[in-house]
């Protein structure tokens, strides 16, 4: 009698510390409820999105049931040869350069296990004609934004033959089935315009709807009507049906022990409530001008906070991540010694989980990354929404119109956020009666977040139910055996 093989889920995520870790994390609630080892790709280009290093060490540490199997990096790919105005196309053209490598891992894999499922990221989309075409393996997109920008993703061949004009120029509203009316300039730069990297994401719409399945961060109560027009099939009109997974909120679980003790035990002096967290993200960078508007902003509102403070970004080189200036060389002289009774500027980095979840919190300002929201929202914290990059404008728009959860900063025409919308922003959130809705209905999707996730819950059973479709496949492709 033949020896079954051992079975294994793949999964792999786009670089980057935002999508590694919550990939990873995903993983560990594979093996942890579904009692399946898990194996990540990691694909290392040739520029700095953050040193995963100690993530990746601390989760093989951990018997987790998570192994890393890393890719080579392609020898034709080189980021000097690169457009690189948009970091994700760059990404995108790296993560294309390492399909045969995925090949490869792939059928290595294979020899010594059952691949159940082959889960990547939304920027990994390309590799599904390796795995489903020449594998034959059932690929599902793990997405790492919420349900609302799926359902714009899904929509998006709809919505270019709806007009000839490029959003930029459109400039008006989209009706995009499940979500609030979107302005067309919050869409994703990369759509803006109707150039090689809006015509890129828009194959990658339509691969979107021919996986087997579509894994989201987010859960039914934070996000249903998005969930159920992706679901009933509105979001590609004539298309196959997409069957959508809502398995969060995942969130990072990993801490870093470096630089706790300051933020943690500073937070312990403070009030209930009574400290606004500023935190842009591993990209999220600033002009010196914009970083001092805040600095006057943060000043002139009052309030107390904890920033935490990079260096504006270059611009060039290989370094999506640089290093970073101490604060007292980007700030307006004196700002930390007028605020040091009340204020905490951080350098680069702080355990953000940790700090939205204490009790001293009382308002978040964020780039509207997806994980950061998550963060915030299972911490039941309010914020204010400064989106910065990639998908952010469009998690404004439904943080605000369609969650309740956040207040939106109003830029410029150049771009920038005054110093007196900073402090209006901080003022109505930490100090008024919509800042005091706004925690109510933050705290209430808190509780539904928490909710969803233990035994019974939404994502606990929409998670148990892709476990039985990957086992079910794997018995039909065995013959039942």
């Amino acid at each position: 009698m033949k020896q079954q093989q051992r079975r294994t889920v793949v999964l792999y995520p786009s670089p980057g510390m935002g999508h590694l870790i919550t990939m990873v994390e995903l993983g560990k609630l594979i093996h942890l409820r579904l009692r399946l080892p898990v194996t990540v790709l990691i694909a290392s280009p040739p520029f700095n999105l953050g040193d995963s290093t100690p993530y990746i060490k601390a989760v093989e540490s951990s018997n987790l049931g998570v192994s890393f199997h890393h890719l080579p990096q392609p020898l034709d790919f080189s980021n000097q040869h690169h457009n690189a105005q948009h970091h994700e196309l760059l990404i995108c053209e790296f993560l294309n350069a390492c399909n045969p490598h995925v090949k490869d891992a792939l059928e290595l894999i294979s020899q010594s296990s059952t691949i159940l499922a082959f889960v990547v990221d939304f920027f990994c989309i390309s590799s599904m004609s390796v795995a489903a075409g020449s594998l034959g393996l059932p690929v599902y997109i793990y997405f790492t934004s919420p349900a609302g920008a799926l359902a714009t993703f899904l929509y998006l061949n709809e919505l270019h033959h709806q007009t000839d004009l490029s959003f930029r120029s459109l400039n008006a509203d989209l009706h995009i089935p499940g979500i609030p009316p979107l302005p067309s300039l919050d869409m994703p730069p990369l759509t803006l315009d109707r150039e090689e990297t809006y015509f890129l994401l828009l194959e990658a719409s339509s691969q979107l709807s021919r996986a087997q399945g579509l894994i989201v961060n987010t859960f039914d109560a934070l996000e249903p009507r998005a969930l159920q027009a992706i679901s009933d099939g509105l979001c590609v009109p004539n298309g196959p049906p997409s069957h959508v997974h809502a398995i969060g909120p995942v969130i990072a679980s990993w801490k870093k022990a470096d630089g706790d003790a300051e933020c943690l035990n500073w937070l312990d002096s403070q009030p209930d409530n009574s400290v606004v967290f500023l935190c842009f993200g591993s990209l999220g960078r600033f002009s010196m001008e914009q970083l001092r508007e805040i600095a006057d902003g943060l000043e002139r509102s009052g309030q107390r906070f904890i920033w935490v403070v990079r260096s504006p970004g270059s611009g060039s080189g290989s370094a999506l991540v640089s290093e970073d200036a101490d604060p007292q060389a980007l700030l307006p002289q004196g700002f930390l010694e007028r605020t040091g009774d009340r204020g905490l500027v951080v350098k680069s980095w702080a355990p953000q989980p940790r700090v939205l979840s204490h009790g001293a919190i009382g308002g978040f300002v964020t780039h509207c990354g997806w994980n950061s929201v998550l963060e915030s929202v299972s911490a039941g914290v309010p914020m204010v929404a400064w989106p910065l990059y990639a998908e952010q404008r469009m998690n404004r728009v439904m943080l605000v119109s369609e969650m309740g959860l956040a207040v939106a900063v109003q830029e410029g025409p150049d771009g920038m956020v005054s110093a007196a919308e900073v402090e209006r922003c901080v003022r109505l959130l930490m100090g008024s009666e919509e800042g005091a809705r706004l925690r109510e209905r933050a705290e209430a999707a808190r509780d539904a977040a928490a909710t969803a996730v233990k035994e019974g819950g939404s994502s606990w059973a929409s998670l148990a139910r892709l476990g039985d479709e990957w086992e079910k496949r794997a018995a039909t492709d065995n013959g039942g055996a």
